[in-house]
Order: C-alpha cells, then structure tokens, then sequence
C-alpha cells in the first residue's frame, strides 16, 4: 500500500482548469502564462549559449555571472546587498526553491504560519517536510492580516512563516506597515520567514516592492525566494532563486543540491544577461500589463461585474456576490468553462480552512483579443448563472476599480 502525503491529493486546480479549458476550447484565463513569447534579446541570448556555450553541469549553487546579477539587480532596485559568493543560490523555478527551503528549515513537528489564500504547493510541501501548516484567514476586499490573527496563530511550536507578496490568488501588495507588524513579531517570537517574492517585478500605478529581508533585524531570519520567469515573461524557464545571509544558506543550497542539482546553463546565462545589461523589460512589462488590466477591468465592470483592485501580479479577481451572481466560485467556474468557454480559478481552492467562495481569478495577461473575448464569454456566464440559480439576497456592496 502506498502511503504518502499526496496519495489522496486532487489534481491542481490549475491542472484541472486548464484541462476543462483545452477539452472545450475555451478561452484559459485561469492559469498565469503570458501570450507574449518574451524579450527577444534574452531568448536569442539563451539560443546563443545552446549552440556555443556550456551545455554540462555548472555549479550546484549556480553560475558565478548569474550569482552575481541577481546581488547586483537586487542592490540597484531594492538597496539590498548580497554576496553573491555566501548569500544566493540558484534553483530550478521559485517552487523548487520553496521546496528546498521548506527541505531545509523544518523539522518534524514544526509548525508554519500560512497565510490563506496561498500559493497551493505551500501545504503539501510543508507537510512532505514533515511540518504542519497554520492558516492565518485574509479576506477580500483588502486581504489584510491583523496582530490578533497572528497571535492567534503562533505557538510554541511555531517555527517559520511563508509570506507571499505580491500575492499570487488576489492581486494585492502587502502594505509596509503590515510588513513591520510581522517583522516585529518574528524578532520577538525568533521566526523565520521564507518570502514568496516572485511578483515583484509586477507591481502597478506607481508602487514599489519593499522586501521583508531589508527590514531592521530580519536580514538573518528571512529567505527571500525570486524567479526570473516571472520579472521577464518565460515562464516555463523555471529559473529561481533562494537570497539568505550565510548561515541560512548554507543549509538552503545542501537541501537544493539533492534536488534538482543544478539548473540548465543556457539559461543561466540568458537570465544574467537580462538582469546585467539595461534595457526596457523591467519599465516595459509592467506597463502592458498594467493596460491589460484596466481593459479587462473595464470590460468586466461594463458587463456587470464587480472587481476587486489589483496591485500586482498577472491576476485580478472578481465577486460574484457583489455582481449579483448567486453561485459559488467553483460552481460558477465550471459553468464557465464548460458553458460559456471561457476559464477562471476559483480562489475557495487556495484555502484549506473556512475558504471564501465567492471570488474568480482571471489572468490578464493576454492579447486585447483575447481579453475583449473572454469578457464576452464571462457575460456569457453570468447570464447563464442568473438564469440557473436566481439572485435571492441583495448583494453586498464592493469597492470596484
């Protein structure tokens, strides 16, 4: 008999989505792929070190010029200083770095602050490592956490703390006095933290990323996880990255090391090229983005919709109870897809505990097409909703964007 932490596990709401998406053709606004291929100046770069570079295995820890770059983006755009030599490892994609990170830091028994909704490979990893989760509940409209909820939540068994921002389910940026709230109560209960941190290049009207590691005294408790997917577009390039003082990793690279080893040179070089040599992506992308937000939103909203502010990231969500739609997140997700072919993700299947079910994530970075397509498969829906379940309570009311 098989036993084992994902023996009984579903498959992954986006496996799942995207599954429903493919099957019935419809428009994929579920899971966070762009339609751009990405600079070219980079991707050329990457088929440049296939042809006439070094193709066997570089360094666990990775490449030196790599190593390098990420320590110098980080000191030009957040003023935080890395020795690229003792402080940084890089990994296979930001998820191989949780995985190494949560490997690395829990014993068995320790218990890990989880702030829901979450990235859903938290639970299982933290479980796989032998750690148990405690969720801390945000909620919509702003998805903030309080002292109360984190006192709550922290025992004598509690160890680390994962921390995403921007976060990926809702579109939000963690306000800095939220940082300093739990940046005070690692100091005093000696926390850990790992930040989730792979949006931060995706941030919106204005705002800049303030990182938990450049807080006073959280530079020896904080691991800082980032992802070159994410700052240019390639996503499945699954180039991460672990920053940590010295002590801490140590122990985060021996964990990598039984992992995955080491990740693919070409694009090691591709993405120290990108991160070392000035160009337009990190002004350009956001920027984009950021109009294909507004003209989803405003699509959306035309349509009857009420949308949630989003700050940052690919994502921007939607309530249905405020949009009239008397149907939970999964019910009206489905419908969707299989209906009115358009996907969307749930945001109930980011919780474990007491979830929130009547908010859909969408991911706007897409073509204008495609976009002003899936806004008319949407109304689709919720038209299709109306009619299958009739509103019975006034909605409550939202603050939109």
């Amino acid at each position: 008999m098989v036993h084992s932490v994902f023996k009984d596990m579903p498959t992954t709401i986006f496996e799942e989505m995207s599954g429903l998406s493919r099957a019935h053709n419809a428009i994929n606004l579920g899971q966070g792929f762009p339609d751009d291929p990405g600079p070219e100046a980079i991707r050329a770069k990457a088929a440049h070190a296939i042809l006439h570079g070094y193709n066997q295995y570089p360094p666990s820890a990775g490449l030196p010029e790599l190593r390098a770059a990420v320590a110098g983006h980080y000191r030009r755009s957040q003023g935080l200083n890395f020795d690229p030599a003792t402080d940084i490892t890089i990994t296979s994609g930001a998820t191989e770095a949780l995985a190494a990170a949560f490997l690395a830091l829990i014993e068995p028994g320790d218990e890990v602050l989880v702030f829901q909704p979450f990235y859903d490979a938290y639970p299982p990893l933290i479980r796989r490592a032998g750690g148990v989760p405690r969720f801390v509940r945000l909620e919509p409209p702003e998805w903030r956490f309080t002292k109360a909820q984190l006192d709550q939540a922290i025992t004598d068994r509690t160890r680390l703390v994962i921390l995403n921002t921007p976060l990926n389910p809702t579109g939000t940026v963690i306000p800095r006095q939220d940082l300093s709230l739990l940046a005070d109560l690692c100091r005093e209960r000696n926390l850990t933290v790992i930040c989730d941190e792979v949006w931060e290049q995706v941030i919106f009207d204005g705002r800049q990323h303030v990182s938990l590691i450049g807080l006073p005294g959280m530079a020896e408790r904080t691991v800082k996880i980032g992802s070159a997917g994410k700052m240019f577009g390639l996503t499945g390039w699954k180039v991460g990255y672990m920053c940590a003082a010295p002590g801490l990793s140590r122990v985060l690279a021996r964990a990598h090391q039984f992992l995955t080893f080491t990740t693919p040179p070409n694009l090691q070089t591709a993405v120290a090229f990108g991160l070392d040599t000035p160009g337009s992506w990190f002004s350009d992308m956001p920027a984009i983005l950021e109009a294909s937000r507004d003209r989803l939103t405003s699509g959306l909203r035309q349509a009857g919709f009420a949308v949630l502010p989003a700050q940052g990231t690919y994502f921007l969500t939607i309530d249905l109870a405020a949009s009239g739609i008397h149907e939970a997140d999964r019910p009206f997700a489905l419908r969707a897809v299989t209906q009115a072919g358009v996907a969307g993700i749930p945001v109930s299947a980011f919780y474990e505990v007491d979830p929130v079910t009547h908010i859909l994530r969408l991911c706007f970075a897409k073509s204008d097409a495609t976009l002003d397509e899936g806004i008319v498969r949407l109304a689709r829906a919720r038209d299709l909703s109306l009619k299958a379940v009739p509103q019975l309570v006034e909605p409550p009311s939202t603050t939109m964007v």
